[in-house]
Order: structure tokens, then C-alpha cells, then sequence
């Protein structure tokens, strides 16, 4: 596994695929600069005049709902309706739904106008999106990713598309095929838009591998790597930020093989039993 994560890395810092970010203003320069430091080339465009011309050109679409407005909906929807005809990888993250109808029913619009290849979102957002009445703490997660397995399969087979549920332990699922990540840390729940930054960071693998649920996993791997490097030399939430991105620029093949922690999922008893 750890040399197929590290042939995706050697093509994101070859090739530097172009990823259009529809996404959140808190979030744009973090991921922007998560995406720079991992070797892809992030644009953020979200006016409705070239969001398709944008699309059409991008290795990968990744929209974030986390500041939402009627034109940047506009944009999204057209966004992925381009990317789709054009057979461009596309990334959602349905940031705090559940919280608000507004949000919840945004989401599900997109879903029913253009199915994406990838859903990437907490636990709670997965739930929102699959059971009626869930509830999220804003946009963070109350929930475990364990919570939102069932709900994560339904939301899978329902699109035909990857969900990749983050967590203490990542969940990552595809039709019948379900696999775990343990790599992370958990000082990274306390950095702001770091779940933005995977997915964004999906959207930079998507660009790379044809396989979307490879794509998933490889992300998620590497999101925790970097995350644990920079909580070994972090004093707090704000050093974790800044070693994050040096851990992203510096990441070496051995630091993958060393580190990496994943198992297939056979079924739930899976779960705890880490390696």
C-alpha cells in the first residue's frame, strides 16, 4: 500500500495538477497553501462567469459548502455540471449539514443535480445527509465515524460514489469495498479547516489516480501522516498548523512505510482492533 501512496505523491509533485476550489473563506488560504505544499496547483474561482471554463481545465473540482450564498450555489451547480460532462473528478464536502435546512437542502440539491465522485466529509455530515432530523454542532462533528458507517454505505450506494467519513479512525467506503485509516492525530480536530484540507487534498489524489476510492484512501493516509510529524514537534494547535504544511512539502516514501496504519474492513468488530 505505502508504495502505491508514494507513486500518487511522485505524480501530484511531478504534475501538479490544477485543483478548482469552490470553497469557504476561512479556509482559502490554508488549503491553498496545503495544496501548494503537497505539489498541486490550487485556483480558487467561484464566479458564476467562469466557473465552467475553470472546471473544464482542473485536474479536479472540489466544492465546500462552508460559506454559502446564493451565487457561490449558482457556481457550484454549474461548477459540477461541467466538470461531470467532461468526466473531471469532483470532491464535495457538505460542510455543517444538518445544522441548518438551508445548508441540508443545498447539499442534496447538488447531489440531485450532478452525483460527484467523492463525498468527504465528518461524521455528523454524513448522518445529516442520510437519516432525517440528524443534527451537527455547527460544523463540527458529534458523532463517530463508527456512527456514520451505515449511513456513509447508504450515502455510497445511493450517489455510486466514494464516501470518505473522517474521524479518530477514517472510513473509507465504495459499493461492498470499506476500508480504515488510523493514521492522525488528535490535537488536528483543534486546527481550524484542517478537514477542509482533506478535502482538498482528495481532490489533488483524484487528479492523479483514475481510482477514486484508492484516491480517497491515499489522502486520508497522508492527511494523518503529516499530522502526526507536526504533532511530534508542535507545542499547541498553532506550531501543529505551520509543521503540518512543512510535514505535506517534506514527506518522504519512508515516511509513509514507516507510519502508515490501515486495514481492509470486514465489519464492524474491525474497528478496534488497530495495527
Amino acid at each position: 500500500m505505502h508504495r502505491k501512496v508514494w507513486n500518487d505523491i511522485e505524480k501530484i509533485r511531478t504534475n501538479s495538477p490544477l485543483v478548482h476550489n469552490i470553497t469557504n473563506y476561512v479556509v482559502m488560504n490554508s488549503t491553498a497553501n496545503a495544496l501548494l505544499a503537497l505539489g498541486a496547483s490550487p485556483v480558487m474561482a467561484h464566479a458564476p462567469e467562469e466557473v465552467e471554463d475553470m472546471a473544464g481545465i482542473a485536474g479536479a473540482l472540489v466544492i465546500n459548502i462552508g460559506t454559502l450564498s446564493d451565487s457561490w450555489i449558482k457556481s457550484m451547480s454549474l461548477a459540477m455540471n461541467a466538470a461531470a460532462k467532461q468526466n473531471i473528478p469532483i470532491v464535495l464536502d457538505p460542510v455543517g449539514a444538518g445544522a441548518t435546512p438551508f445548508r441540508t437542502q443545498t447539499v442534496h440539491k447538488l447531489l440531485a443535480d450532478t452525483t460527484p465522485t467523492i463525498i468527504r466529509a465528518n461524521a455528523s455530515e454524513i448522518r445529516a445527509l442520510s437519516i432525517k432530523g440528524a443534527k451537527v454542532k455547527g460544523v463540527d462533528s458529534t458523532d463517530s465515524a463508527e456512527a456514520a458507517f451505515e449511513a456513509g454505505r447508504s450515502l455510497a450506494r445511493q450517489n455510486e460514489c466514494v464516501v470518505s467519513i473522517s474521524g479518530q479512525t477514517d472510513f473509507i467506503i465504495s459499493g461492498e469495498s470499506k476500508y480504515l485509516v488510523y493514521n492522525g492525530h488528535s490535537m488536528m480536530p483543534r486546527v481550524t479547516g484542517l478537514g477542509c484540507t482533506a478535502t482538498a487534498i482528495t481532490g489533488a489524489f483524484a487528479a492523479v489516480n483514475s481510482n477514486p476510492f484508492e484516491a480517497a484512501i491515499h489522502a486520508m493516509i497522508v492527511m494523518g501522516i503529516a499530522g502526526e510529524i507536526a504533532a511530534e514537534k508542535a507545542t499547541g494547535p498553532g506550531t501543529l498548523q505551520m509543521h503540518f504544511l512543512d510535514a505535506l512539502y517534506q514527506m518522504s516514501e519512508s515516511d509513509i512505510a514507516g507510519r502508515i496504519r490501515t486495514a481492509p474492513l470486514s465489519d464492524l468488530t474491525d474497528i478496534n482492533s488497530k495495527p
